[in-house]
């Protein structure tokens, strides 16, 4: 028969979860503990997919955007104003 480890640990909750697990081991009529201990192995496989704090620190950092320059637009070649032919205005006195 496998024997259990019972080492002591500290926790420390937040006021307010330490009394919603109390709340959920009186509904259970089971221990702090074992509520604990069955809310990690529900939340393990969430919880591994984290990273950790060394991987954020040690991670390389994110690629930089390329550069936007501005390229000169290969359209047509620009034309010069076309020669508008205008005639006279007869009310004009001529130079």
């Amino acid at each position: 028969m496998a024997t259990t480890d019972h080492r002591k640990q500290s926790l420390y909750f937040p006021e307010d979860m330490l009394e919603e697990i109390q709340r959920e081991a009186t509904r259970q009529d089971r221990s702090l503990s074992w509520i604990v201990q069955q809310a990690w192995k529900v939340a393990r496989a969430e919880i591994r997919k984290m990273p950790s704090v060394n991987d954020v620190l040690n991670a390389p950092p994110p690629p930089r955007p390329a550069a936007v320059t501005a390229s000169p637009v290969a359209a047509a070649p620009a034309t010069p104003p076309s020669m508008v032919a205008v005639a006279p205005n007869p009310d004009e006195p001529k130079s």
